[in-house]
């Protein structure tokens, strides 16, 4: 998912999907999945280079990914749809700030609680905390330093601060991270079932598509091993008085008012995958200085007079 935070940040982004021939080249990518510059500039009747400007726009604005295909195809640019949803805030930071909301991120090693199972690793921007497939690592003290971490079952815990002022209520919560399946090696054709507890409750489920390796992460670091996990998916999810969704689309019907939240309650939010789902794919969870975003996991509540 693609997020603009507010329309001032979006104005390149709308300005590249202005174009007619920009509109056609997504579509022809999400139909195909990957073509090289060759085949979509015949496809569309156009030069190499009128649509090479084109390309350069899409990528500049994070819906396009370009690669160099040096062996199957020769030496040829490839290209394929990097983001599949565009979320858009229209109202601004800056018009929120005198309303009721606060913000926190919590680092992805700053897990209260975790059950994991190998394929499994943690990992620091600097170097790996001890050795991969071994579960004992994520009890390591430096995991709150942590930039990424994967299992391929099992779940992460984590305890998020109450601020919640007396006598309001919390309306709404809003998680923000960035996410993949945990294939061995990697492999974008890798689906996973990944659910979403607060306070032990079970508030939604998305299935990762894959575990993305087919570029390096923007932020993840030259030693990073170039077949292991590169970068994620943003997701947002969002639980509130009208249900539980995922990037603005509802996935569940289980509201914030089940919860009869109030200042003193602890706010557990849980990641995990069962051994009981229908794909069971594992996660990856990306934090600062891995993938392709550079956060932790992003939380925001919204709450009103009680």
């Amino acid at each position: 998912m693609l997020y603009v935070k507010n329309l001032c940040e979006g104005v390149e982004l709308f300005k590249a999907l202005g174009s007619d021939i920009r509109v056609q080249i997504l579509n022809l990518l999400l139909k195909n999945k990957e073509m090289s510059m060759n085949e979509i500039a015949s496809s569309l009747n156009v030069t190499n280079g009128a649509l090479t400007s084109h390309i350069k726009k899409l990528e500049e604005v994070g819906l396009l990914s370009v690669t160099s295909d040096n062996e199957g195809h020769g030496n040829l640019k490839m290209c394929k749809v990097k983001e599949d949803r565009i979320l858009v805030d229209i109202v601004s930071e800056e018009e929120t700030k005198n309303t009721n909301v606060y913000e926190v991120e919590i680092p992805v090693g700053q897990y209260s609680a975790y059950s994991v199972m190998p394929t499994c690793g943690i990992a620091m921007p600097e170097s790996l905390i001890g050795a991969v497939d071994d579960p004992r690592y994520f009890a390591h003290p430096y995991r709150n330093r942590a930039g990424i971490l994967w299992f391929s079952k099992g779940y992460v815990e984590y305890l998020i601060p109450n601020l919640l002022p007396l006598g309001q209520r919390l309306d709404e919560i809003t998680f923000s991270m960035e996410l993949s399946s945990e294939a061995p090696g990697v492999n974008s054709n890798w689906p996973s079932d990944i659910s979403f507890s607060l306070n032990d409750t079970v508030i939604g489920s998305w299935t990762s598509p894959g575990d993305f390796g087919d570029v390096r992460g923007i932020f993840t670091p030259d030693w990073w091993f170039p077949n292991w996990n590169q970068y994620g998916l943003l997701k947002m999810l969002v639980i509130n008085h009208k249900g539980t969704f995922m990037d603005g689309l509802k996935i569940s019907d289980v509201t914030i008012d089940q919860f009869q939240l109030s200042y003193k309650t602890a706010l557990r939010f849980r990641m995990e995958v069962r051994e009981d789902a229908d794909h069971v794919g594992g996660m990856t969870l990306f934090g600062q200085g891995f993938g392709n975003y550079d956060q932790g996991i992003q939380v925001r509540v919204r709450y009103s007079q009680g």
